[in-house]
């Protein structure tokens, strides 16, 4: 290992020496060959940065994370572009507000952060289908991530939409991106579809011209590099503290033998899957290993420096053996904290990094504030039978047999089925999901009464009673697109028939659930709740935190509750399931409350709530069943 390290650095020294006789022209960023770097305006150039997600921050905070970011001694930012976050209905786009990637890059560029962009059209990081929008799979024939022509079409479009707005954002151009990847660690996709990446190489040359750096990046095994690589695109690789540096970075030189070394994902920490203990990596390995890599001359971006948060319905899932959910919160112990505060892991890096390069002078600008607003206790509304004016009011879908969300065009949150029992049933009989074709947990109820769930993967059978005709009521929530690996052709819904006994359940109503879409609206008042009584099974309750002057960051504990959804103030804050775990608190963020008016908090509780009905606003999260205040 001594002599690739030595190696390593004199290929490191033979570059850095080369600046003196480089005469600095136009605005450039090149790689240079002979000597393995990057040329930024002819002098040599390492970039130090880290990874940050705009469509994981509130607009608000951007400017401040950017800021600790820049004032760690970073000179770069990664940032990937999330399609379906922009164009969430096919042929809509949306650049604004929280969508604003123009505003982000530009306040990077005020910040003194150059920008490695990352636009896909595939993205991973752990976000809903990895970045793809659901509509794609209303072709139920598409071959995502391959030269499908349905699939190219539909990339092609989006392309034609995001990569003109990117072109004069270019360094070459006047802007600040200095490299723009290629799809996303292809390699460890099934397809190994070259001709797919050559249309990709193809179209991002058309759209970015012949001088942008184009990159591809792929995990640390030789069948990564040998299907995520291609010849015109430089190839980068990725991998975290337990892998040997000379190692990795000799893989990388056997694809691509000349040019700087790049570790373009350096783990800082990981995700979690609901029911997953919380991920901590060291901060002195990822320190020790930071500092290696930099003595190598090596280029490094550290994914995550800030993860955010996975609001809504934007969390992932993984299926290995079997169907696992990303959780809300990204935090992904990271060095700075989902709500943008620094860390000792942060301190650590800043020490590392001003081995290497000046560190801009000044204090760190400091943690937000946060406030423990305290107890507030909620009213139940009502039950799913009892709302669905409100929640579908364009009424139901008819079709003999169940419909996914995608055929319906309903491709986040909850979606309800309907239908009767077709004859008595004396004693308990099952309901069967005989293909695991619930995607992915049904909340089953018999005229309006709660009995159970049917879970993907674990649980496909239960037991119901009941009469002829009676109401049978399936309330099937999607838990987030499988974002990695070769299922992400992840539909949703019911996707095949539910059997009683010996019958298959036909005739069903299919109500679309725009429960977001009546929040946003003003529902539901708190004046309309209806009781204090707690009820099982899939409810919603709502209440107010009264204002007290202060709009700070706070933290949301649901005791004794048990699954389920919250919005504040319209805002969908994401998925709480603390019986499950790790995650025990929500984020919320400071700027979402208002100081002067009553902050409207509903919440969905899926199973069953607690006798007491509160929730509790703290001042500090916890991403740990067994975490303690700091």
């Amino acid at each position: 290992m001594a002599a690739s390290v030595f190696l390593f650095v004199a290929v490191s020294l033979a570059c850095l020496s080369v600046s003196g006789n480089l005469v600095s022209g136009n605005k450039s960023f090149t790689i240079d060959y002979i000597n393995n770097c990057f040329l930024k305006d002819g002098k040599p150039f390492q970039y130090i940065s880290g990874s940050i997600h705009y469509s994981r921050i509130p607009q608000y905070y951007w400017k401040d994370r950017l800021t600790k970011m820049y004032m760690t001694g970073l000179n770069a930012i990664q940032v990937y572009v999330p399609w379906n976050f922009h164009e969430t209905v096919q042929g809509v786009h949306n650049f604004t507000g929280d969508r604003d990637l123009e505003h982000f890059l530009d306040l990077a560029n005020q910040t003194g952060l150059l920008v490695i962009l990352r636009p896909g059209p595939y993205i991973c990081a752990e976000w809903e289908m990895g970045g793809l929008p659901a509509w794609l799979l209303m072709k139920p024939n598409i071959v995502l991530r391959s030269a499908d022509t349905e699939y190219m079409q539909a990339v092609s479009n989006w392309l034609a939409v995001l990569l003109p707005k990117i072109k004069p954002w270019l360094y070459i151009n006047g802007g600040n991106i200095i490299s723009v990847q290629v799809e996303n660690e292809y390699g460890s996709y099934h397809m190994c579809d070259y001709n797919y990446m050559r249309q990709l190489r193809s179209l991002f040359r058309y759209f970015l011209g012949e001088d942008t750096i184009l990159f591809t990046t792929d995990g640390n095994t030789d069948k990564e590099m040998t299907c995520g690589s291609l010849q015109g695109i430089y190839a980068t690789i990725d991998f975290g503290t337990e892998n040997n540096i000379s190692d990795a970075f000799a893989r990388q030189r056997r694809f691509e033998p000349r040019g700087p070394l790049v570790n373009s994902e350096f783990y800082t920490g990981w995700l979690d899957h609901w029911g997953d203990q919380h991920a901590v990596v060291d901060a002195q390995k990822v320190s020790r290993m930071l500092g290696e890599m930099l003595t190598m001359g090596a280029s490094v971006n550290m994914y995550m420096f800030e993860g955010g948060t996975n609001f809504g319905y934007w969390n992932g899932a993984d299926h290995d053996n079997r169907f696992r959910s990303v959780v809300t919160s990204y935090d992904y112990d990271a060095p700075l904290t989902e709500a943008g505060d620094p860390t000792e892991k942060l301190l650590a890096i800043r020490d590392v990094i001003k081995q290497y390069r000046e560190v801009p002078s000044g204090p760190m600008p400091p943690a937000t504030p946060k406030f423990a607003y305290g107890f507030v206790t909620l009213r139940k509304i009502g039950n799913f039978s009892s709302l669905l004016k409100t929640l579908s009011p364009m009424g139901p879908i008819q079709s003999q047999y169940p419909l996914t969300f995608e055929q319906v065009k309903q491709y986040y949150g909850y979606m309800l089925y309907r239908t009767t029992l077709p004859r008595d049933l004396s004693g308990p009989t099952p309901l069967i999901c005989p293909l695991n074709g619930v995607h992915d947990r049904a909340y089953v109820s018999v005229n309006g009464v709660y009995r159970g769930l049917l879970v993907r993967d674990t649980t496909l059978v239960m037991n119901i009673t009941g009469q002829q005709g009676d109401t049978l009521d399936v309330l099937v929530e999607n838990m987030g697109r499988v974002n990695f690996g070769s299922k992400i052709n992840d539909y949703k819904g019911l996707l095949s028939n539910l059997i009683l006994g010996k019958d298959i359940l036909t005739d069903w109503k299919i109500y679309p659930l725009d429960i977001d879409g009546a929040i946003a609206g003003g529902w539901p008042q708190s004046s309309t709740a209806r009781g204090k009584e707690p009820s099982v099974g899939p409810t919603f309750y709502t209440g107010t935190l009264e204002p007290n002057g202060l709009a700070r960051d706070t933290f949301l504990k649901l005791p004794e509750w048990t699954k389920g959804q919250v919005w504040i103030n319209g805002m969908n804050l994401g998925r709480y399931w603390p019986s499950r775990g790790p995650q025990q608190t929500l984020y919320v963020p400071g700027p979402l409350l208002s100081t002067t008016m009553p902050n409207n908090i509903t919440v969905l509780e899926l199973e069953g709530a607690p006798a007491h009905l509160r929730v509790l606003f703290m001042d500090w999260p916890q991403l740990s069943i067994t975490a303690k205040k700091p």
